[in-house]
This record gives structure tokens, sequence and C-alpha cells, in this order.
């Protein structure tokens, strides 16, 4: 799993995505994140160099809103995978 620099980062689950014949599983990290009032919707999918995939969510945020956060990481994440792997 990708070191996002907090400690505080805690792992609450994994969430699997199909992309053609194969199945990711993402690992799900919630963490306390500091922004303004006028920033945008914080966390979401992840990706590195090393080829690791996750998601970010606010550790703060209510049930409803991490919620929302995972769909739209992983609907971001067949995205991006689908791209990189068959096109």
């Amino acid at each position: 799993m990708r070191d996002i620099g907090d400690n505080t980062a805690k792992l609450i689950g994994f969430v699997q995505v199909h992309v053609g014949a194969k199945i990711y599983a993402l690992p799900v990290q919630a963490v306390r994140i500091e922004r303004d009032r006028t920033s945008t919707a914080p966390g979401g999918f992840f990706h590195d160099e090393s080829g690791q995939f996750g998601i970010i969510v606010d550790g703060d945020a209510s049930p409803s809103v991490v919620q929302e956060q995972i769909a739209a990481a992983s609907a971001e994440a067949v995205r991006f995978i689908t791209k990189r792997f068959l096109n």
C-alpha cells in the first residue's frame, strides 16, 4: 500500500473495480484533510509510478459523504485503468 505521508491514515477497507476480465482491489484510506471552505472536495483515486492504486477519503466526513467519495474515486479508477491497460 502506498505511503501517503500521513501516519494517521487508517485503512477502512477495499473496493473492487472490474476492468475487462480483471478485478483490481483498491485500498481505501481515511485521512484528516486540511482544507479551506473554497477548495474542491478532498480525496479521490491515486496511483503512483510503482503501479499501486488506491482511494483516499476524508476521515472527518460523514458516512454518506465518504460513500460518495468512494463512488466517484472508483469511477475515476475504472477510467484510468481502462485507458492505461486496454488502449
